[in-house]
């Protein structure tokens, strides 16, 4: 078996290959990942950050099946000053749009964080005169786009989205592109998955 942590680039795909031509997909990280090894979970094209890449079907199962419930923390920075009313309907769940109809969230962690430092630019800067925050969001499930869901729901646009943790896995010191490989007993200790 083989587990690759990476820090998905912004405006690339969470797939090895595109029918867009004008999409990158993680083909272009100049890797030669084994050819059966495949995401565990996605990132949009907007976002960034911490991604997994497995050929074990026992861990993808684990991680993506709702009842085992993995923390996945997020940096989000948001458009305006948010404020302690938000962070507490974050936390406590928001109504949001899904295919079947609508969906409250489920209970999470948020809080206000000053701006991180040493951060890679992002691939869009984002205009020095917008007032903007930061928060860290610990979710334990992932609808389609929910965090933006979540954010734009109490009146704060998300404007730049990093997974920088899914529990105890982090991509601290790591950059956009960058790949590391871990061994199988390191992946289920600090996913928190027994062996």
């Amino acid at each position: 078996m083989n587990y690759y942590i990476i820090y998905k680039p912004y405006k690339m795909i969470s797939q090895f290959t595109s029918s867009h031509k004008k999409k990158k997909c993680l083909a272009e990280l100049g890797v030669d990942f084994p050819k059966n090894v495949y995401p565990v979970g996605r990132l949009d094209e907007n976002s960034e950050g911490l991604l997994i890449l497995t050929n074990d079907k026992n861990l993808n199962f684990k991680l993506l099946t709702p009842e085992f419930e993995h923390k996945r923390i997020y940096l989000v920075q948001l458009q305006g000053i948010v404020n302690s009313a938000a962070i507490k309907q974050l936390e406590n769940g928001v109504e949001i749009a899904l295919d079947a109809g609508p969906y409250l969230t489920k209970t999470c962690k948020a809080k206000i964080v000053p701006k991180p430092e040493k951060l890679p630019p992002r691939g869009h800067p984002i205009s020095e005169t917008l007032p903007t925050s930061w928060i860290e969001l610990t979710l334990t499930e992932g609808k389609f786009h929910q965090v933006r869901k979540m954010t734009a729901g109490v009146g704060f646009p998300c404007l730049r989205l990093i997974r920088i943790a899914i529990e105890e896995i982090r991509i601290e010191n790591m950059l956009p592109g960058d790949v590391r490989e871990l061994k199988r007993d390191a992946v289920y200790k600090k996913l928190n998955i027994p062996i």
